[in-house]
């Protein structure tokens, strides 16, 4: 776009490393205010990787600079949380959000990395890591390396034993028995996991991580996706006992016991 220009017309920074309002006076204002010759309708731009990570000060100086020098300079601001972008700042960008990776795309990474390191894998192996990943490659990456560094077997056993999470076969044996009513099935898994040390707000995610593909009727499925709603809300709040739980298991025996019509 730039041509040969591009070295001296774009600023590129992390606003993460460099995030304080000195950065904004000293480093932009003074690229923005640099005379640069440029082809007919270009500009100069500015690009903040991390923008969420600055201070409300440096941001509010951003904004003056975004006013001043807009006829010769443009601002890409790169952030993982928009709502941390000051409104005035957002009012003045036109906002481009980035939806998560789909599991095919994060596959085909995964498969062109592992062909080109020599690593060996499964197929229940990739898809714990593109279940753990959740849409992000970085994550993806970081746990297929961790995996092979670990265990030199890319398996879904060595997969959550790396990134430490429940396995998604024993909240699906735990739901499986909710469906039937089973408490006490369903609670001897549930006490499993507790005593293998995960917190209940991992067990919680991962639950409704499962139940959203789990095999059962539609209706049952809204009532059970309510109630762990309900449960991770409260355990959001500080309620994080295995008590909390256990209630959660007797709800969802209860409402798969109750007729349709009633549930």
């Amino acid at each position: 776009m730039l041509g040969p220009a591009f070295k001296e017309a774009v600023l590129e920074m992390n606003a993460s490393n460099e995030r304080g309002i000195d950065v904004v006076r000293n480093k932009i204002k003074m690229f923005a205010q640099k005379k640069v010759t440029l082809p007919k309708g270009r500009h100069k731009i500015i690009i903040l990787d991390e923008a969420d990570s600055m201070t409300g000060a440096a941001q509010q100086a951003m904004r003056r600079t975004m006013e001043i020098y807009s006829k010769t300079t443009r601002f890409a601001l790169a952030c993982n949380a928009s709502d941390k972008i000051i409104e005035p700042i957002q009012s003045r960008c036109a906002v481009l959000r980035y939806s998560r990776l789909t599991d095919a795309q994060i596959l085909k990474r995964l498969l062109e990395i592992c062909e080109a390191e020599g690593v060996d894998k499964t197929e229940e192996g990739l898809e714990a890591i593109i279940y753990t990943a959740q849409g992000d490659m970085r994550q993806a990456i970081n746990n297929l390396q961790s995996t092979h560094a670990g265990f030199g077997s890319i398996t879904s056993e060595n997969v959550f034993k790396v990134c430490d999470e429940p396995h998604p076969q024993l909240i699906k044996a735990m739901l499986d028995h909710c469906i039937q009513g089973d408490i006490d099935q369903a609670y001897e898994v549930m006490q499993h996991m507790w005593h293998m040390g995960y917190s209940a707000d991992d067990i919680i995610t991962n639950v409704f991580r499962s139940c959203k593909t789990h095999q059962m009727a539609e209706y049952l499925k809204l009532e059970f996706i309510k109630e762990i709603g309900l449960t991770h809300m409260r355990i959001a709040e500080g309620v994080n006992s295995l008590l909390q739980l256990s209630g959660l298991l007797a709800r969802l025996c209860q409402k798969s016991t109750m007729p349709p019509e009633e549930a």
